[in-house]
């Protein structure tokens, strides 16, 4: 897996007043952080429920929903620290709206998959940095600088997973024309303190 794509070049790009406000509203973007990281770590392991007959995905995917899930520990302690509480899982309009891409037909709609979660995962690695950009020197900041680095390489492990099983022209003519739709759905989706 290590001629892979080399990382996903968003075509629209968040505005700084997205990470002001979540920066201004901490208690309000943390719950919905930890249920992002929540929801990473069961997509992963649906996909080893798919894919079973995918070794190299079923491994990658398990220490992916490893990962996330310390992730989501992570920010839950955060939460705690600050007296917050998990709520109730609510919808993601943007991660909805890119399921809806996903193309019938077994080959697509695996492919469709991965590179749309390749995406998730660089929208997150923007919006995470542009987070830890904006808040002041602490723990806070360099907790975000990791999650940033984390959000990267997962982005790189989804297409490293797609230039495995397909191939690399097809993969490449795919992400673009997902990353399109990708940046008409976020321009369009209102600003608020959450991760999408």
């Amino acid at each position: 897996m290590a001629d892979a794509l080399s990382g996903i070049e968003l075509k629209f790009k968040t505005p700084p007043a997205w990470a002001e406000g979540v920066v201004a509203a901490m208690d309000v973007f943390l719950p919905d952080h930890a249920t992002a990281e929540k929801k990473a770590s069961s997509m992963a392991m649906g996909m080893v429920a798919h894919y079973p007959d995918k070794p190299e995905l079923v491994t990658a995917m398990i220490d992916l929903a490893l990962e996330e899930l310390s992730h989501f520990r992570a920010v839950v302690r955060l939460m705690q620290e600050r007296g917050l509480t998990l709520g109730a899982d609510e919808k993601d309009p943007y991660v909805n709206a890119l399921r809806r891409t996903f193309r019938d037909g077994k080959k697509h709609y695996f492919m469709d998959r991965l590179l749309v979660g390749g995406i998730v995962e660089a929208r997150g690695a923007e919006r995470f940095g542009l987070v830890a950009d904006a808040l002041p020197a602490g723990g806070l900041k360099r907790f975000y600088r990791s999650i940033t680095r984390s959000e990267k390489a997962h982005q790189d492990l989804f297409l490293e997973l797609a230039d495995l099983y397909f191939d690399p022209a097809e993969v490449r003519l795919r992400l673009d024309s997902l990353l399109v739709t990708e940046a008409e759905i976020v321009s369009e989706l209102p600003i608020r303190v959450a991760l999408h």
